[in-house]
């Protein structure tokens, strides 16, 4: 009977043992997500109750040429087509500060695929050892297409670093899975309004 009850005990210290070291290895894995989804300012920050479906009435007067809405807070873009048809909702980048952050009406006004890109002015002063240049390809910044806004240096792009979707990472722009923007790259045209709240 002793002998049986030792070896429960075993069997049980073992489980517990177990379930510790598992817990620990959980919430180090869990610290270090946390780490991870923190903004610039240290915040930890999660929007999943704020990705939803949004109409389109209380921002648009109309869906002529289709239109764009860019929740910043929710990191989130919303597209509707002209005839009301195709309604889209995309994970977003977002600027990393309110200062780099845009907010009001444009319009798309240039549709490139495979864009090549040039820091601004700003970007390289802060980050002096930013090449001048890249053309289009996997080192590419803007992914593979690109949807410029009337406002200088501000689009709507791709990206192949796939961590900075739905995190402040951008130094102005909003950015997209590849494969979302080549498709609202499709839906879009010059004269689609957008919109960044």
């Amino acid at each position: 009977m002793k002998k049986l009850f030792s070896q429960m005990l075993s069997r049980r210290a073992f489980v517990a043992g177990s379930a510790a070291v598992m817990g620990t290895a959980a919430t180090a894995q869990s610290e270090n997500s946390t780490e991870i989804e923190q903004d610039v300012d240290g915040r930890v920050v999660r929007n999943i109750s704020s990705f939803r479906s949004l109409d389109w009435q209380p921002y648009f007067q109309d869906l002529k040429n289709g239109a764009v809405l860019v929740d910043i807070q929710s990191r989130a873009l919303h597209y509707w087509s002209e005839d009301q048809s195709i309604y889209k909702l995309y994970p977003t980048s977002v600027p990393l500060t309110e200062d780099l952050t845009r907010l009001g009406r444009t319009e798309i006004i240039r549709k490139v695929e495979g864009p090549s890109w040039r820091p601004t002015p700003s970007m390289k002063e802060r980050n002096p050892e930013w090449p001048d240049f890249i053309g289009p390809g996997p080192d590419n910044p803007l992914g593979t297409h690109a949807l410029h806004l009337t406002w200088t240096y501000y689009r709507i792009h791709g990206t192949h670093d796939t961590r900075k979707i739905g995190r402040r990472s951008s130094n102005g722009c909003i950015g997209l899975y590849n494969e979302h923007i080549a498709e609202l790259y499709e839906m879009t045209k010059v004269g689609t309004q957008v919109l960044l709240i």
